[in-house]
Formats: C-alpha cells, structure tokens, sequence
C-alpha cells in the first residue's frame, strides 16, 4: 500500500484450544491449533497493517470479555465485534455490563454464526429484532455472517432497522467455486442499496477453490461489490487465520490490492483504512 497507507484489518479471529474448543475446526485441520496475537503481529506488522478488529468465532459469553482483556494489551487490536444472546430479554443490560469490563471501550460490534441457523429469516424473528435495535441504542454496529440464501432476509432487516450498521462479513459468502453470480449479485446490490449496509472484502480465498484459486476467480465478486458499496463504504479484512488454508496473510493483502488496483489513491485509502476507522469508531 506504500509508506503513506497504515492498513486496517477489519477481519480476524485468535483462538487457544486450551481454554476452549472451537468445534467447528475438522479433526486434522491446518487450523487446529492455537493461534495469537503473537503470531498474527509479524505478519500485520510486514504488511503495512497497525490496527485491526478481532471478531468473535463461537458462540459462548465467556469469549467477548476475553476479547476485550485482550485488546487493552494488544496494541495491534483496536476493536473486538463480540458475541452475546440477541434473544436474551436483558440484552440492553448485558451490553451496558461487556461495555464496563476490563477493555470494554473497544467492543464496537456484536455477531451471531447466523449462517448456521437453519431458519432463512432468523433475523427476522421479533426476539432477535428486538436484540438488534439494542445493539443500535448501545451505539454498536452488527457484523453479518450469513450464506447467499439468507441475503434476503438481511435486506429487510437493514430496512426495518435504519438505525443500525449491518456490516456484511465476507461479502455473503459468494458461490465463488461454481463461478456463478446470480442471485447472489442481485441480493448484494439490493443489499447495498441501503444506506446503513456496509460489506468486507474478506473471506474470498476459502470461499473458492483453497488450493487453485487464480485471481481471476475472484474479481467478478469484487468488482460487484465494489460497484454496489463504492469504496466508502467497504472495507478490507484478512480472515486470518482462516484465510491460511488457500493464502498467507501477506498473499490476502496482495491480493486486495490487486482487486482494488482500478481505484484511485483516494478510494484505496477508504477501503483500507477509512471506513473500517469510521464505521467502528476507531
């Protein structure tokens, strides 16, 4: 990005499988293994990155209050989207109560694994509305995390909740391996149609082939993003280290970069750094 750009990594997860299991990491993965702030920090550090988010991987309360301890050691961390109960009718209160725990300044956003509910409109459930508008009032922002088939249910609850930021994790998951664009296309931009949505370029090397992906795979994706969203309004992010089963961190980056190159110098700056800093209020 050149001397001048201090990068913000919007996207990334550290977990210790001795404090926790992440269930969702297959026997014999590259991932099962711990992985740190330590060992991300060389690699940012190389790239030009000097801040990032670190968002939530399972869903159990004890990790956001992790998270939080964490960033207030961690200078690399500037922010942690979290996990909590959207359901729990004491949802105000338990985002007042995160918000005065050690580090609780750089909790910025809340996250569910809705891509693994199995109703389409989970988001749409009155209980889970009624957590999201919470969110808003706390002055936080929603990450989605969701399959292309749950894309229509975030449009309309980005329309019932104009108060709120949706920021759409991954850019929705796009069927990067069958080469297809549509419905995911259509979804996206009626998506970004909405002023309170915001997208990550993040997460595309694992959603196409991890071990023959080719940059052409994956520019139709973003060129699509980039012309629903516009720069202001999207951002980069790693998926490190989930991104290490198809790239090294410093290939995402490149990468970014070459799917950015059309840009000018201003636009760039807006999708590495500036909406990430607005949008979590870094």
């Amino acid at each position: 990005m050149g001397a001048a750009v201090t990068v913000v990594d919007a996207h990334h997860h550290v977990w210790d499988l001795s404090v926790r299991d992440q269930d969702w990491i297959a026997e014999g993965s590259p991932l099962r293994r711990d992985f740190t702030t330590a060992d991300l920090a060389p690699e940012a550090h190389a790239a030009g990155v000097d801040r990032t988010i670190l968002v939530q991987t399972i869903t159990v309360p004890e990790e956001t209050p992790e998270f939080l301890a964490l960033a207030a050691e961690q200078e690399l961390i500037a922010g942690v989207v979290g996990w909590t109960d959207l359901t729990r009718t004491d949802i105000a209160d338990e985002l007042a109560r995160l918000r005065e725990l050690p580090g609780g300044a750089y909790l910025k956003g809340i996250r569910h694994q809705v891509q693994g509910e199995p109703d389409p409109e989970w988001l749409l459930r009155p209980d889970v509305r009624r957590g999201l508008a919470a969110v808003a009032e706390a002055g936080l922002v929603y990450d989605l995390v969701v399959l292309p088939h749950q894309l229509p249910a975030c449009v309309k609850a980005a329309e019932a909740l104009p108060q709120l930021t949706f920021v759409l994790d991954h850019l929705g998951k796009p069927p990067i391996v069958s080469g297809a664009l549509e419905p995911w296309a259509s979804d996206l931009r009626s998506l970004a149609a909405l002023p309170n949505t915001v997208g990550k370029l993040s997460g595309l090397v694992t959603e196409a082939d991890p071990t023959a992906w080719t940059l052409d795979d994956l520019r139709p994706y973003a060129e699509t993003a980039l012309d629903a969203f516009g720069p202001d309004r999207l951002m980069f992010g790693s998926d490190w280290p989930v991104c290490t089963l198809a790239a090294t961190y410093g290939q995402v980056i490149s990468l970014a970069e070459e799917l950015t190159a059309s840009l000018d110098t201003g636009e760039r700056e807006q999708v590495f750094t500036h909406t990430a800093s607005r949008v979590y209020g870094l």
